[in-house]
């Protein structure tokens, strides 16, 4: 019984072990999936291959990025460092500038050795070989020459300066009698200015300049803003200004008339025909910039010459002579016609005080080179007559008695009139002569100027001159020269300001900077000749030319 259980257990357990689903026999099915097996190991190891193409076509991708911004930081790098190379040359040579222009600032203004009590230093260049070699008539016959033409000519001024003032107070009157003293501007006595006041006028006719002061009526009175006195102007605006009509007792900057309640009797002047000013604000509207408080020079010159013609009218009866205009562009250019034929030119020119002081607004400057037209109408050029004037007197009394300062300039005037007839006017004008002569009265000692050095003198002024013309550069004599005398007054703002080049317009125009050099050397050239034919016989016209056009 045992024994056939332990058999029957046997076989259990041996069928058990013997199960192909417990056991199974290795490669049983190896046969049957070998090929699929085989394949997918093949379609596997093309994946591979691909990803691994792909891997290395990204990795050299990658490389190539590398290396393309590796070389771009290495190019900008290069970049960097020519750039910090050239702001450093750039830097550098900017010091080296500044260091040149100190260094010829402080060169020109130390004194001169020549000139050991001169106020302003000795140009350079006045030493060379100078005016192209041309020479100019000996003392001798400049002395000649200035007795015998130019001094006789100018005889005669006297008697001519007072026979215009007598006329011109009677003008002047007449148009104060006609003006409404609550609405109308109120017009001051005249001050004579330029060459018929310093005694160097030798053009004929013989020409007074006469400034009329104005000034509006009360409670308002001018604002002058010199463009000078601000820091950043134009160069082209250096020597003008503006005129602001204000009340006396309000802030100049502004207008209260839209914060206060004017009465019916009350206008404002600072506003137009449309603004709330009520009909008859004359001043505004005939003398202010549209829409602006800034006076207009051309209203200002249309009210001027339409005063002094009523003026005249008012008084025509009492005089046997006509009164007319002379040109369209200057309101106050008059000529006296007398029954003979005979004629007397004079200029009125209506001027505006810069506050307390000698300098004047004027709307214009006649017979002198055009230079730069302002940029506005509400632009007022600033005249500096009266204080070259003062400056004329005042150095004339610490002279030698004789000095030749203003025969050096009758003569130079002269020679550049007669060449203006001959050849056409050029750049260059009598103001341009007087600057000249006002900075050399400052470099030379008072002996220096001695009637018996007229020929050295007339040679120096003429050599200043050309060297400026080459240069391109006069400066004015008092704008920017805080070296001029403060003994004269002088604003601060114009002491201060940047040096005005009377000769910048030759900068920006090279035909007219060519002919007026031309036409300086063509001076110099007909120089001797023009001087001994005058001194040896005195056109029969030279009393009589006609004025220049």
């Amino acid at each position: 019984m045992a024994l056939g259980l332990f058999r029957v257990c046997l076989v259990v357990v041996t069928a058990i072990i013997n199960h192909p689903l417990l056991f199974p026999r290795e490669n049983a099915t190896v046969p049957e999936n070998e090929e699929e097996i085989i394949r997918k190991m093949q379609a596997h190891q093309e994946k591979l291959q691909l990803e691994q193409l792909r891997l290395e076509e990204e990795v050299a991708r990658m490389a190539a990025e590398k290396e393309a911004l590796e070389r771009v930081a290495e190019e900008g790098q290069q970049q960097n460092e020519s750039r910090t190379a050239w702001d450093l040359w750039s830097t550098l040579c900017m010091i080296l500038f500044l260091v040149i222009e100190v260094w010829r600032q402080d060169h020109q203004d130390a004194p001169s050795p020549e000139c050991p009590g001169g106020d302003e230093d000795e140009l350079p260049g006045l030493e060379g070989a100078p005016l192209q070699g041309l020479s100019l008539p000996n003392k001798g016959m400049l002395n000649h020459f200035y007795e015998r033409c130019i001094r006789g000519a100018t005889a005669d001024a006297a008697r001519t300066r007072e026979f215009v003032e007598g006329f011109v107070d009677d003008l002047l009157e007449a148009l104060r009698s006609l003006c409404n003293r609550d609405t109308d501007m109120e017009v001051e006595d005249f001050i004579g200015v330029d060459s018929m006041y310093e005694n160097w006028q030798v053009d004929r006719p013989l020409l007074c300049d006469l400034f009329v002061p104005f000034i509006p009526p009360e409670p308002y009175h001018f604002h002058a803003e010199l463009c000078c006195s601000r820091r950043s102007v134009p160069l082209g605006r250096q020597g003008y200004g503006q005129i602001k009509v204000v009340r006396a007792d309000e802030d100049p900057l502004g207008c209260i008339c839209d914060k206060t309640k004017l009465g019916e009797d009350m206008l404002c002047l600072l506003h137009g025909k449309n603004s709330v000013a009520q009909p008859g604000s004359e001043v505004e509207m005939l003398l202010c910039a549209r829409d602006a408080p800034y006076l207009d020079t051309l209203q200002v010159m249309k009210w001027f010459q339409t005063a002094l013609t009523r003026a005249w009218h008012r008084i025509a009866h009492k005089y046997e002579f006509d009164l007319a205009f002379g040109q369209l562009d200057s309101p106050g250019s008059l000529k006296i016609r007398f029954r003979s034929g005979k004629f007397m030119p004079f200029n009125l020119i209506p001027v505006i005080q810069c506050d307390d002081s000698d300098l004047y607004f004027v709307s214009h400057l006649p017979r002198e080179p055009s230079g730069e037209a302002p940029a506005s109408s509400t632009d007022w050029l600033l005249s500096f007559a009266v204080y070259e004037r003062h400056f004329l007197r005042m150095t004339s009394k610490a002279l030698p008695e004789g000095a030749c300062h203003l025969s050096c300039l009758q003569i130079a005037s002269f020679l550049l009139s007669k060449q203006s007839r001959l050849t056409g006017p050029s750049g260059l004008g009598n103001y341009h002569l007087k600057t000249a002569l006002l900075h050399l009265l400052v470099s030379r000692r008072p002996a220096d100027w001695e009637a018996g050095q007229l020929d050295a003198r007339l040679h120096e002024l003429l050599r200043f001159l050309e060297k400026s013309l080459l240069e391109k550069k006069l400066h004015h004599f008092f704008i920017g020269n805080r070296k001029a005398p403060h003994t004269m007054g002088l604003p601060e703002a114009v002491r201060r300001a940047e040096p005005l080049n009377l000769f910048r317009p030759f900068v920006l125009q090279r035909s007219l900077y060519r002919k007026t050099v031309d036409s300086f050397y063509e001076m110099l050239k007909n120089a001797p000749v023009l001087i001994s034919e005058y001194s040896l016989h005195i056109p029969s016209d030279h009393t009589s030319l006609p004025p220049k056009a």
